[in-house]
């Protein structure tokens, strides 16, 4: 019924008790059950559940209706009995109903005609974009609204060639709005469909693409929530991915779904209408509280946007940026430029979880962690060092000062923690700390030798930076200046 889609049974793995996590303990067997026939057979319009997780919190009041993509479903080719009642009904009177069922929502419907990419795209740009939670005046952090607009950097910053190098290429590779604008309509039209089969689901826009670290480049990385909490990877996500990857294969916008079983799962798959690569996983939801620090930091101090752009493709260029790999992932390397500049014996950037606790609280409800920074001001550095010099300091620190094989990289905490703070961190090559659940984000570093090319390449390209000092000596890369 669906070419190529992979649904797990029972025996494949599927918990048997699947949805006693996902519904409400308020909800009666029976509805249970609804539900489950809902997300296993795509028949109708879903039963009613209580939502679990607010709205969205950037998605504005609701709009007048406006047609999307269909999600139909395939048709059921099952025969209607005699009296005209499904097998459905037959199965909900084993609950007690009084007599046969005739519920509409769970009666086979043929499947919709799949719409035209033009179809796709004016269901995309009817539907209403993204706007903030509330904020005071005074905070640093811009809306989605303003997306990465910047204002001008102070002429400190940019007071020599690699400096104005770094300001360059960062302005050549920054996500646009237009970027994110596209990114945003898929997570709606996403979370309008899933819904059909999950009605508390909630779908977060997560990673790069929304921390202030992304390029034009940049994949998109969503997180479907249904309830908060913990599940186990290895059942609940994996099942849960695969009644979505059944459902993307109804979806004319959505192609070339592919359920990777990783540690953390992940269904992949490309937004035909924009081109953009996405990556969902299933209630992963410490993405969503990193994402809202690291835009934080990523606005609190000019300065740090340009510096982890160009760390991001260094490391890319040299090939030390690819954790499939073993090597550094992107989120390890923002976590030690962050940790860099807060270190400094003058700080470009506070420690945002010692100075506002109450924003980023790990047991914070998730869907508060959206507007939590929309506060906190713009810090202000006596630190006046250029792009420039914070590049070569940067590389500097890891070639030189930083000690790998005793130290823990601390955002948290803004310094560095002994390898003896933990018993699972002295036999890592590399520990950075997750800010939030103090796990180690560059685990995947587990060869000797691909920690000793990363090691090489700080070493190399710092002597080479400081003997040069032009940006193209360790990163030759070729752009266009944006035209003024």
């Amino acid at each position: 019924m669906f070419p190529g889609a992979y649904v797990l049974s029972h025996k494949d793995g599927q918990p048997e008790h699947l949805f006693q996590h996902i519904l409400p303990h308020t909800v009666s067997q029976q509805r249970r059950f609804e539900a489950h026939l809902n997300v296993t057979n795509f028949i109708g319009p879903p039963m009613t559940v209580p939502c679990l997780i607010p709205t969205y919190q950037w998605t504005p009041v609701e709009q007048p209706d406006v047609s999307f993509s269909p999600n139909g479903v395939k048709g059921s080719n099952r025969k209607r009995r005699r009296d005209g009642h499904s097998q459905n009904d037959l199965k909900r009177q084993c609950f007690g109903s009084p007599g046969p069922a005739r519920n509409g929502n769970f009666t086979s419907k043929p499947a919709a005609a799949p719409v035209t990419s033009r179809e796709t795209c004016s269901s995309y740009s009817s539907f209403p974009t993204c706007s903030p939670a509330a904020s005071k005046p005074g905070g640093c952090v811009p809306s989605l609204r303003e997306g990465s607009h910047q204002s001008a950097f102070p002429p400190s910053s940019v007071s020599d060639k690699l400096s104005q190098q770094i300001l360059d290429l960062f302005h050549a590779y920054e996500q646009q709005n237009e970027d994110l604008e596209k990114k945003e309509h898929c997570r709606a039209a996403l979370q309008r469909d899933i819904q059909t089969i999950f009605p508390s689901a909630q779908v977060f826009l997560a990673g790069s693409s929304l921390n202030g670290f992304g390029t034009r480049s940049s994949d998109a990385d969503l997180c479907l929530v249904i309830e908060e909490g913990k599940v186990n990877h290895r059942t609940d996500a994996v099942y849960v991915l695969s009644l979505v990857r059944k459902l993307f294969y109804t979806l004319s916008y959505i192609e070339r779904p592919q359920l990777i079983r990783a540690k953390v799962p992940i269904l992949k798959f490309r937004d035909r209408v924009s081109g953009v690569e996405f990556d969902l996983n299933f209630n992963n939801t410490v993405g969503i509280r990193n994402t809202f620090l690291l835009r934080t930091y990523a606005y609190v101090e000019k300065r740090v946007r340009p510096i982890i752009l160009v760390i991001k493709k260094w490391a890319s260029h040299h090939r030390i940026n690819d954790a499939s790999r073993g090597t550094l992932s992107s989120y390890t390397l923002v976590l030690m430029v962050l940790h860099y500049l807060q270190t400094l014996p003058e700080p470009v950037i506070p420690c945002l979880q010692m100075d506002y606790p109450e924003c980023f609280n790990p047991k914070m409800d998730i869907h508060l962690v959206p507007s939590g920074p929309s506060n906190i001001p713009a810090f202000v550095s006596k630190n006046q060092s250029s792009l420039g010099d914070l590049l070569l300091g940067f590389l500097k620190y890891y070639a030189t000062v930083f000690k790998w094989d005793k130290h823990v990289i601390s955002v948290r905490e803004a310094k560095t923690l002994p390898k003896t703070y933990c018993k699972e961190w002295r036999d890592k090559f590399i520990c950075v700390e997750e800010p939030f659940d103090q796990t180690n984000t560059a685990r995947a570093v587990h060869e000797k030798v691909k920690f000793e090319a990363i090691r090489a390449e700080f070493t190399e390209s710092y002597q080479v930076l400081q003997l040069r000092k032009d940006l193209n000596s360790i990163l030759p890369l070729k752009y266009t200046r944006p035209k003024i």
